[in-house]
């Protein structure tokens, strides 16, 4: 059971590259159950007991899924498509004293930049094609080992060890070819698509690690793998929704681009489309203004992101009296300085679901003197205010190329994200909340 969920899980991030390839996968998905999509540019004409989603910049997703009667409120998911990377620039192809060819890049997002050393690694991401007077976005993924960034022999550095300050324009430039390389890259792109490099006329393009998610440890108690940060949250949501019903509520499944980076990006938590879609929906269902604003109140998020199990190493790292471990369930996330939506209302709704779920949960909070990292609840509840919790599960080596976790946290967090979907969570008359 375990293990199966987690090959599932490994096989969803190798075919999920980059944010855009993450959006098609769970497109894909969606299509194969029912999902209908659609456009933001287009009406909509949407109908009860159906299910639905859409895209923007085809790097955020949004799924949802009508009741058959009137809806009293919505139950959302939301978590996020990106990792950090390393982005090619414009112009990314540099040649070395006539001998190599390596690319220009800069970093994305907050990331543990010595991991990246010595590991093979390629490059996806979408490229921006002329047809006549279209241009047509396409996605990329350079299925190979591609480039690699060497690290500076001990020989040559012999202080190596005993701490550097890494300078990404210096140190962190993948090796791509040999000096005769130069100006390849986007033929080998467009060999690929089969198209002339010429008609490329814009690209997104980032390095991603090549190497497979694996079960490890002494009773194969532990997984790593790249990119867990956040696309196991974003897998089990989609599952979840795909496997659920409910009846009451709208579920609704969102996906944003750009947390890494901050979401404030018109495709991330803190933009608009959210709350554009919401307010869409109880349009296109014939309710008021505010019908939207009365069940809007009654509703509930999880804000969905991996957060830090105590470290083996370094176990003074984490809060004294809060020791979340890898397999201890669904970590409930706190913070007195609001990095985290939770509250202590939120948090026992969360509680009960787990409850109901049959899963174990464990509490993480920062260590007083180690300001945490925050998320996308708070930036979305700008948009839209609803009451929410922030979970996750633990791990290891967060923004690390290859991340570690536990396995079965992989089907709690899974089985969690189904039953919070089924399960009708309500405001009662005295502005109490009821799961039933």
């Amino acid at each position: 059971m375990y293990e199966k969920a987690a090959k599932e899980l490994f096989a969803f991030i190798e075919n999920s590259p980059s944010p855009f390839h993450v959006i098609d996968h769970m497109k894909t998905m969606l299509d194969e159950h029912g999902f209908i999509g659609l456009r933001e540019d287009n009406r909509w004409k949407l109908e009860a007991g159906r299910k639905y989603y859409v895209t923007r910049n085809d790097s955020s997703i949004i799924a949802f899924a009508i009741p058959q009667q009137a809806y009293r409120g919505f139950q959302i998911i939301a978590s996020h498509s990106d990792s950090p990377t390393f982005r090619i620039k414009e112009h990314g192809e540099m040649t070395v004293e006539s001998l190599y060819t390596k690319l220009n890049v800069e970093k994305y997002g907050g990331m543990l930049m010595a991991p990246w050393f010595d590991r093979p690694l390629s490059i996806a991401g979408r490229v921006i094609v002329r047809d006549g007077n279209t241009i047509q976005k396409v996605l990329v993924s350079i299925d190979r080992d591609l480039v690699l960034i060497p690290n500076v022999a001990i020989h040559m550095n012999r202080e190596i060890n005993n701490g550097y300050k890494y300078q990404p324009q210096v140190d962190m430039l993948p090796l791509f070819g040999e000096a005769d390389q130069k100006g390849k890259l986007l033929q080998i792109i467009a060999d690929q698509l089969g198209i002339d490099a010429g008609q490329i006329i814009g690209h997104e393009l980032s390095l991603y690690n090549r190497m497979k998610g694996t079960i490890w440890g002494a009773d194969r108690e532990f997984i790593s793998c790249t990119k867990l940060d956040d696309l196991e949250c974003a897998y089990a949501s989609i599952r979840g929704l795909i496997a659920s019903e409910n009846q009451e509520n709208i579920s609704v499944c969102c996906v944003f681009d750009n947390e890494e980076v901050g979401s404030g990006t018109r495709q991330g938590a803190a933009s608009t489309f959210l709350k554009d879609t919401l307010t869409r929906i109880n349009d296109n269902l014939g309710f008021t203004g505010e019908d939207y604003l009365s069940r809007l109140a009654g509703s509930f998020m999880l804000s969905a992101d991996n957060g830090h199990a105590v470290h083996p190493n370094h176990p003074e790292k984490a809060d004294p009296s809060n020791r979340p471990k890898m397999n201890g369930g669904i970590l409930i996330k706190h913070s007195a300085n609001q990095k985290y939506t939770t509250d202590a209302v939120s948090a026992a709704v969360l509680r009960m679901i787990c409850q109901k779920a049959e899963v174990p949960y464990q509490d993480f909070l920062n260590h007083s003197d180690i300001p945490g990292g925050s998320t996308l609840g708070n930036l979305s509840n700008m948009q839209v205010a609803v009451p929410t919790a922030d979970l996750g599960v633990a791990q290891l080596s967060m923004h690390s190329p290859y991340e570690t976790g536990g396995i079965r946290d992989v089907y709690y967090l899974e089985r969690m994200m189904k039953i919070f979907y089924d399960t009708a969570i309500r405001l009662d008359a005295n502005g109490n909340f009821q799961i039933g």
